[in-house]
């Protein structure tokens, strides 16, 4: 009797531990699928949109068509000469005087008013698009989502619905392009192939070293990580790599600066006198607005309204995006943002989208500008 007692016993430990080892043996399974997930054309320009709209509500967007033709008319010299030329890439300028620029997804290239102030010429212009581009075409942020362990979640929670997981991969790279960076490699290879874009379209390839140095010496003395490629590698290893890379090109030596300034007429501001978005804005981490009732810029009452949890899921995917500051994966552009002042910059009113068009006769007589 007592031999049946203790088998038992056994059975009933035994029990709980397979089911957690085939628990265990799933979620490598769903970890593994979640890799190995094909992402189309169409659905990665779902997630940049979606993306982009959320950045656009955080910095607003310089509502001024001029400004948006015109780098619009640089970035699609450098996206022509791509690996990935047709996707429907979408040029955009952030009203914030903080000096960042972001890529997302399917073509969406963001770059703030702030960073065009700093910015001295048409060649350091491109060399910056073409960073971000490079992010674009080489799927930095798709790949960096398919290792992510809270997309791991989102997939268990989507139940293999592939339109509910897209929506979570569109949320974590919110996250991501706002708060983090790529890793060593991906910076190094958008370094390299940024500069190589721009050298193709017939500018100096030494611009993004250039702008570098100018961001380096306004950054001095920054303690925290701060803004457009705040490190990933140091900004001085890369600025070398990158003259190194440029002189091994045989570009030309335009730097296209007359037409540059005749077009971009803002003013850079001291790192110390950026206006900053106020505790609990969108895009800050965590918290409500600092007055009572207010609901943050970028947010609806009802997303203000659903509770913040640690870390990410579907249960509150509403908006398709999570909170920020919740994050510690790899990502898109500007390399660990951290909470300096150009990370928590102020932002504009207005988030709607300036669309302009730039005909192949228009880029072809610009191209011929380029001297």
């Amino acid at each position: 009797m007592r031999t049946v007692v203790v088998a038992a016993a056994i059975v009933a430990i035994a029990s709980p531990a397979y089911a957690q080892f085939g628990a265990l043996n799933k979620g490598l399974k769903r970890a593994q699928q979640v890799q190995d997930l094909q992402i189309t054309d169409s659905e990665e320009h779902q997630i940049g949109a979606e993306v982009s709209a959320r950045l656009r509500a955080r910095f607003g967007v310089v509502q001024d068509k001029e400004i948006h033709k015109y780098v619009t008319s640089v970035g699609m010299l450098l996206a022509q000469e791509s690996t990935r030329a047709s996707l429907p890439w979408t040029f955009i300028v952030l009203d914030t005087d903080g000096v960042n620029a972001f890529a997302s997804p399917g073509g969406f290239i963001h770059v703030t008013k702030g960073a065009l102030a700093l910015i001295a010429n048409e060649a350091q212009l491109a060399g910056v698009l073409g960073h971000e581009i490079t992010h674009v075409t080489e799927k930095h942020t798709i790949n960096a989502i398919r290792k992510s362990k809270a997309v791991q979640i989102g997939a268990d929670e989507a139940g293999g619905n592939k339109g509910l997981l897209v929506k979570a991969m569109a949320g974590k790279v919110y996250e991501m392009v706002i708060e983090n960076s790529f890793d060593r490699g991906d910076e190094g290879e958008a370094d390299k192939k940024g500069v190589a874009l721009a050298a193709k379209a017939g500018y100096a390839p030494a611009g993004l070293a250039d702008f570098l140095a100018t961001l380096a010496g306004r950054n001095k003395g920054q303690k925290e990580r701060n803004g457009l490629f705040a490190s990933h590698p140091e900004t001085q290893d890369r600025i070398e790599k990158i003259r190194k890379d440029a002189a091994s090109l045989k570009g030309s030596a335009a730097l296209v600066a007359a037409r540059y300034t005749s077009h971009v007429k803002y003013q850079p501001i001291d790192l110390t006198e950026v206006p900053q978005a106020g505790e609990g804005a969108a895009g800050l981490a965590g918290g409500s607005s600092s007055k009572s009732g207010e609901t943050p810029k970028g947010e609806t009452k009802a997303a203000q309204e659903q509770p913040r949890k640690k870390g990410f899921g579907l249960g509150s995917l509403k908006r398709a995006v999570a909170p920020e500051g919740q994050s510690a994966q790899v990502s898109a552009s500007g390399g660990a943002r951290g909470v300096g002042p150009d990370r928590n910059a102020n932002g504009g009113p207005n988030a709607a989208l300036v669309t302009v068009t730039v005909t192949a006769a228009e880029l072809a007589a610009f191209k011929k500008g380029i001297a």
